[in-house]
């Protein structure tokens, strides 16, 4: 998953345990100003279970003085691409989305420990599986309607499954897509047009026996179903009205808000639905009556107002935006507004891709790596606030990561080492070799683009820079045919395992349009080697063997320049409660959230 924040949220990086599935901890909230401070996030782990039927059945527990009425303004600063649940991909979004949108199963975060539990959300349970883990069935509970009063059935579930087969959708995961019908891109083949033409994947690989039944089939066990199905993409799409491309700007609600007033480039308002039944629902709140999100508000601009606390910002928040790094130490000698403040683990390692199909030589790639700047960068968005200097492609949040490894040696030289660097690129014969570097057209990416073009150029690069509109940056480095070497992207696990996270940015199926393989790496090597991990039975020992692949995929390939683990530091006006972290999407949860 990734994250547009810097594309900040695309995915997240999760740990698994022996026995259970463990998602990173996250501090209680606050933070000091040193990095040491006891208030600093801890990379511990809570174990995410799977929750029984009766986890699953709503309603959810109210908050403590918890009240109904009034508008929450969020102060956004990228405006949202994409609605259609199919396209959504991105950290904001998909925090975006659970508003609106319910899925197979879902999260279910305790309001007190932030403790997550995969639920039942449109389903009864989290899925019963049979024939070896081959087989698995979800039943949809009683009740559940879209915002029309039409109500919810399996041959919704199987429009949403299947119209990700169509061309046009190619933003969001592909996971279950895969797994039903082939790797890459060769799922399509299966169903090129989608179910538009009245054609539908067979029943012995997605059957839907009556109303309230649908059953996936799939050639080999597939032991994280629940969490797949977990994904966005994996929810309840009406035949009638799936108006294909256009669902994108007016997706039918099947949860607690429907979409009003969504003008691209500007805002969007979410209104309750009141079709929602409480009683379907053991995860989300309806308490307030509307959210009014508006784009375009720089990390300065929401600081500035949600510190400030005035007038309409006193029910003000924001998803996804940071406490600008120019205004952290203003804000920590704040107590009042550290009060309501949050300083949380994210699951998403920051990089900066190398596009190896224009950096073709390795040297040079490795004279990349060494000349990065990866603590001046991390500098730009917050220091120890925004995260801690990363020195592999995985991060701390997942079981088995090696703090020790740092092949190029970022917590050495946050500045990186231009003279090896410069060594490497005398040895390739490259002196002199001119970068394209790509990156948002935000303050803080401006920013980090001149540390950037310093640190390179120090190091004997010639530096192109090419300054991209951040609500259009995913799209444009997503095309394999850019024309970019250099550009940050973000990734995470989309659920608690490793096997999201190599495979999807590394493997060499992967490279098409839109996909997460940013740096189009396509070794037969390291291919051979995700096939044969993708197989282990054991799942705690495939993590283990993941993180070694990652390690050895950097140090032997160089795809991308590990910059730094992320954290969210982020403030809300004194008039609000029930905000929380959403340590899956890396957000803060809108869900629970009302007017004092």
């Amino acid at each position: 998953m990734t994250s547009k924040n810097s594309r900040r949220a695309r995915t997240y990086a999760v740990a698994l345990a022996a026995g259970a599935l463990a998602l990173a901890g996250c501090s209680s909230g606050g933070g000091g100003s040193d990095p040491k401070d006891s208030n600093e996030p801890k990379m511990e782990s809570q174990d995410i279970t799977l929750g029984t039927a009766a986890d699953s059945t709503g309603p959810a527990k109210d908050l403590p003085g918890a009240k109904k009425g009034g508008t929450v303004t969020v102060l956004q600063r990228d405006a949202f691409e994409h609605l259609d649940p199919g396209q959504i991909y991105v950290s904001d979004e998909l925090i975006m989305q659970t508003l609106y949108n319910r899925t197979l199963t879902n999260y279910q975060f305790d309001d007190k420990t932030g403790k997550a539990k995969l639920v039942g959300d449109l389903a009864t349970d989290t899925g019963k599986s049979s024939d070896g883990g081959r087989t698995w069935t979800y039943t949809l509970k009683d009740g559940l309607k879209y915002e029309d009063g039409s109500p919810i059935t399996s041959r919704d579930v199987r429009q949403a499954v299947e119209r990700l087969y169509a061309p046009y959708q190619t933003n969001g995961p592909t996971y279950l897509q895969q797994w039903l019908s082939g790797e890459g891109q060769k799922y399509r083949k299966a169903l090129p047009d989608g179910p538009y033409k009245g054609k539908h994947l067979p029943k012995s690989v997605l059957d839907t026996p009556d109303d309230k039944t649908i059953v996936f089939h799939f050639d080999q066990p597939r032991a994280e179903v629940p969490f797949a199905v977990a994904m966005p993409n994996i929810s309840a799409v009406p035949p009638g009205k799936d108006t294909k491309e256009k669902y994108d700007k007016a997706p039918l609600s099947s949860g607690p808000y429907k979409v009003q007033n969504f003008k691209p480039g500007k805002g969007i308002q979410f209104v309750k639905n009141d079709q929602w039944d409480p009683k379907t629902d053991s995860i989300r709140h309806q308490y307030v009556e509307k959210f009014d999100v508006s784009f375009g508000h720089q990390w300065v601009d929401s600081t500035r107002r949600l510190q400030a606390n005035k007038g309409a910002d006193r029910n003000g928040m924001t998803w996804t935006n940071a406490v600008d790094p120019s205004q952290i130490s203003t804000v920590l000698k704040d107590k009042e507004a550290m009060s309501r403040s949050l300083t949380e683990t994210q699951p998403y390692v920051d990089v900066v891709s190398i596009n190896t199909d224009r950096v073709k030589d390795k040297k040079v790639r490795e004279a990349i790596a060494w000349a990065f700047p990866s603590g001046q960068y991390l500098q730009q968005f917050g220091g120890p606030k925004g995260g801690e200097v990363g020195g592999g492609l995985v991060g701390p949040t997942l079981k088995g990561y090696d703090p020790s490894f740092d092949p190029f040696q970022k917590k050495k030289y946050p500045g990186g080492n231009a003279k090896k660097a410069r060594e490497l690129l005398k040895e390739a014969g490259k002196e002199n070799y001119e970068l394209v570097y790509a990156y948002g057209n935000g303050d803080t990416h401006q920013d980090a683009s001149v540390v950037v073009q310093q640190a390179l150029e120090r190091a004997g690069f010639k530096v192109q820079k090419k300054e991209i509109d951040q609500s259009t940056f995913y799209t444009q480095i997503g095309k394999v045919k850019n024309k970019f070497d250099l550009y940050r992207s973000s990734w995470g696990a989309d659920w608690p395992s490793a096997s999201t996270v190599v495979p999807p940015v590394y493997g060499g199926e992967n490279v098409y349009d839109d996909s997460s393989n940013y740096s189009h790496l396509n070794v037969p090597a390291v291919n051979k080697e995700i096939d044969k991990v993708a197989k282990a039975s054991d799942l705690s020992r495939a993590t283990s063997e993941w993180i070694k692949l990652s390690e050895k995929i950097l140090t032997d390939e160089i795809p991308a320049v590990p910059t730094f683990y992320n954290r969210l530091f982020t403030l809300w006006g004194s008039g609000l409660g029930g905000v929380k972290f959403n340590s899956v999407y890396g957000a803060v949860d809108p869900t629970a959230v009302f007017i004092k």
